[in-house]
């Protein structure tokens, strides 16, 4: 293969723009992983799946984790975009949020792998930690003005309500019907909420 076939990542045609051959081997690469983890994910696929060659997702990511971390980075940073914290209303974010993870589950696998098999790298990547910091600072805010319940550190409370939504929207199974998935979606926001009302007591 010629230096500008490795170029390219489409052998025999003209050049393409890297940004569009990165968010098709992005895109690859999430339904990979998603399905087989960071073991089990052969990159000879994604690169079929991609229309590109290995040498380019090489050339690209340097390495099959990088890859791995750079899909997951990927589709954080598309979550974000989407969905905005408010701390002032908890289960309209977490309903939200719920209503993401079940349209694309996916992310919710893929996260899955990825603390599995790449623990505690999630939390580094540079917009998922800011996020985090964020979130943290807007919840502990909430607390002090007492408009979430302020018996858990903020962290811990963000790390439970994430865990509940990420939690049912990942418990869905084919076949659904759209009423179960209405029940699951009314449980979430009725968990938020009794976790982050502040108490009366």
């Amino acid at each position: 293969m010629s230096t500008d076939q490795l170029g390219t990542g489409y052998a025999g045609e003209t050049p393409r723009d890297s940004t569009q051959s990165k968010a098709r081997i992005l895109d690859a690469a999430t339904a990979e992983f998603a399905a087989y983890g960071l073991a089990g994910a052969r990159v000879d696929r994604i690169a079929a799946r991609a229309g590109a060659n290995k040498q380019l997702i090489y050339r690209y990511f340097g390495s099959k984790e990088a890859l791995f971390d750079s899909a997951l980075a990927a589709n954080i940073d598309r979550l974000l975009d989407e969905i905005p914290f408010n701390a002032l209303d908890l289960p309209g974010y977490a309903v939200t949020m719920f209503d993401f993870a079940h349209a694309h589950r996916e992310l919710v696998r893929l996260v899955r792998w990825h603390t599995l098999e790449r623990p505690g790298v999630l939390w580094a990547l540079p917009n998922a930690a800011e996020s985090t910091r964020l979130k943290v600072a807007a919840l502990r805010q909430a607390q002090e003005a007492g408009v979430v319940d302020g018996a858990l550190p903020a962290e811990h409370m963000l790390e439970l309500l994430l865990s509940l939504i990420h939690s049912a929207a990942e418990s869905h199974a084919i076949g659904d019907s759209p009423a179960a998935v209405a029940a699951r979606r009314r449980a979430v926001a009725h968990g938020a909420q009794r976790l982050t009302t502040p108490s009366q007591a």
